[in-house]
């Protein structure tokens, strides 16, 4: 049913020990929660092994991924191996990780966090961002990966 809501997405991701990168792909990602301070947010399954992990950074990279992720989010997503294998990324100082070539980096910690349902409810607060307009947004919709089609036509 939520599946037939086109959504972005976006990986979430860090080196809560300083030196492996974790991540995981967030389809339920919203902005402009509040302007002040800034925040924005996403549900995590209360399940998740990876979010534990993210949960104890003190920063977080929020990629929102474009078109040339859309092999690489399968990976990102996977459960085993190594998600960042062959993909280029870039880490800052305080931690956060961020997906090179992402429409968006938001560099974020975490605001609050509130358990709803089976899920986790997380607010970030936005501390640094870069957008880069000419990478076409990649869409999650009724169970498939697509590119949107940002061309005037």
């Amino acid at each position: 049913m939520f599946a037939q809501h086109p959504d972005g997405i976006t990986a979430v991701a860090a080196c809560p020990d300083g030196a492996t990168p974790v991540g995981m792909v967030v389809t339920s990602f919203s902005v402009g929660i509040s302007f002040d301070p800034p925040l924005v947010l996403f549900s995590a399954q209360s399940s998740s092994r990876t979010w534990r992990q993210l949960a104890g950074a003190s920063r977080l990279g929020v990629s929102v991924l474009a078109a040339q992720h859309a092999v690489a989010v399968r990976q990102l997503a996977s459960r085993s191996g190594d998600r960042f294998a062959g993909i280029d990324i870039h880490r800052t100082e305080s931690g956060a990780v961020f997906v090179d070539g992402a429409r968006l980096w938001l560099e974020c910690s975490i605001y609050s966090e509130t358990e709803v349902g089976d899920h986790r409810l997380v607010l970030l607060e936005v501390h640094s961002a870069s957008s880069h307009r000419t990478a076409a947004p990649l869409i999650y919709h009724d169970h498939q990966t697509l590119v949107l089609d940002t061309e005037p036509g």
